[in-house]
């Protein structure tokens, strides 16, 4: 059961971001890099085939990454100069509301209508990491990080909207380096 819930967070990770514009990004570089000088990439199987999501998610999330990449330049090559790696992460927050309230609270018995409430609720924030490993060096060289608040809501273009997640991390690499 807990496989299930920790499968399924992580399942609505990147197919269900809400929030108009919710979805946080950040990133982080060695500024020792040469971004100029990454031309080509492939994608770390091995490292992407650990992550715990489905495999139709993986199909989207790894489609977006190469168009983005693919439309910023770069080529796909057997021997690139970077590789791309991927991880998720889901955390859920439970909290209780602890609600007092008297809507009747009139009249000659005060108790009336007095009560206590508790309600608990959860929330479920998900992460999308994109790592950029160069291949010369096995470093890290620039990371990705792209946070949102998950809900339940339906919607029926999930390619959508995880080429759009993707987008948004992706939308910062490389990253502009001031030059001295």
């Amino acid at each position: 059961m807990k496989n299930f819930k920790l499968l399924s967070s992580l399942f609505f990770v990147l197919t269900i971001l809400v929030g108009c514009g919710s979805v946080k990004v950040a990133s982080d570089y060695d500024s020792e890099a040469n971004f100029s000088q990454y031309k080509t990439f492939a994608f770390y199987k091995s490292g992407i085939d650990k992550v715990e999501i489905s495999d139709i998610d993986k199909k989207r999330i790894l489609k977006s990454i190469q168009s983005t990449l693919l439309n910023k330049g770069m080529t796909i090559d057997e021997n690139p100069d970077i590789l791309i790696n991927i991880a998720t992460k889901s955390s859920e927050n439970i909290y209780i509301d602890n609600t007092f309230y008297s809507p009747y609270y009139t009249g000659w018995y005060p108790n009336y209508g007095r009560g206590h409430r508790q309600v608990a609720y959860s929330t479920s924030q998900g992460a999308l990491y994109i790592d950029l490993i160069d291949t010369k060096t096995k470093q890290l060289i620039w990371q990705g990080k792209g946070t949102g608040f998950l809900s339940s809501s339906k919607r029926t273009n999930r390619d959508e909207l995880v080429s759009s997640y993707v987008t948004k991390i992706l939308d910062v690499y490389p990253p502009e380096i001031e030059i001295k």
